[in-house]
C-alpha cells in the first residue's frame, strides 16, 4: 500500500465526472490495488471519505469511514469502512439540514453545506456485489459529500451562504462550539 497524493482546488481532475467501472476492471489487481491506497491515504490525512478523483484517479470509486477519534470530525457518527463503486444516490424526501463541511482537497476551509436528510445509496461492493443503504443526518451529508466528488462537485459549490466559510482556526476560534452543537441536534434528531 502507498500513500496518493491528495489533488487541492483547482486541479482539473477534482472538476471531471468520473468514468463508471466495468465488472471487469473492478475485478481488476490495479482497481484493488488503489481502493486499498484509497483508504490507507484517507485514514493518514484523518478524512471521513475520499473519493478517487482527489487521489488524480477519475473513476467512480469513494470510500468512507468514520471513527470517533477523528480530530477533523469528533462530531461524527461511526461508519464503518465502506467502499462504494458507481453509487448512485437518491433523496428520501425534501427535508434537509446544514451540514459542517471540510475536504482534504480544499484545505483549511469549513462551511455550512445544505444537505438532504434522508438517502438511499445503490452501490457495488469491492468484490463488485450490489450493496444499498439508507442514511440520515450527518452520515448521510458525508456520502454525499464523497459521491459530489465523483460529479466533478466540491462542496464549497453548494455552501449557500457564503459567510459560514471560516479558515480552520477561525472555526475553532469562533464557530465550532455552536456548530457542533448544531451537528449533535442533527445526530439526536436523525440518528446519524
Amino acid at each position: 500500500m502507498a500513500l496518493l497524493k491528495i489533488a487541492q482546488i483547482g486541479e482539473p481532475v477534482l472538476r471531471k465526472t468520473a468514468k463508471a467501472l466495468t465488472e471487469t476492471e473492478i475485478n481488476s489487481a490495479q482497481i484493488h490495488a488503489l481502493i486499498d491506497d484509497m483508504i490507507e491515504t484517507m485514514r493518514d490525512a484523518n478524512g471521513a471519505g475520499i473519493a478517487a478523483n482527489q487521489v488524480y484517479a477519475p473513476v467512480q470509486i469513494c470510500v468512507i469511514e468514520t471513527r470517533g477519534n477523528n480530530p477533523r470530525y469528533p462530531h461524527k457518527p461511526q461508519i464503518p469502512l465502506t467502499v462504494m463503486i458507481n453509487p448512485i444516490i437518491t433523496p428520501l424526501g425534501d427535508e434537509k439540514f446544514d451540514n459542517i463541511e471540510g475536504c482534504l482537497s480544499v484545505p483549511n476551509l469549513r462551511g455550512l453545506v445544505p444537505r438532504h436528510a434522508y438517502i438511499l445509496v445503490e452501490y457495488l461492493d469491492r468484490d463488485g456485489n450490489t450493496q444499498q443503504a439508507e442514511y440520515a443526518g450527518v452520515s448521510a451529508g458525508t456520502f454525499q459529500h464523497e459521491c459530489d466528488h465523483l460529479l466533478g462537485q466540491l462542496y464549497v459549490d453548494k455552501v449557500a451562504d457564503p459567510t459560514t466559510l471560516s479558515t480552520v482556526d477561525n472555526f475553532a476560534r469562533h464557530h465550532e462550539a455552536n456548530r457542533v452543537a448544531q451537528a449533535t441536534e442533527v445526530v439526536a434528531r436523525y440518528g446519524g
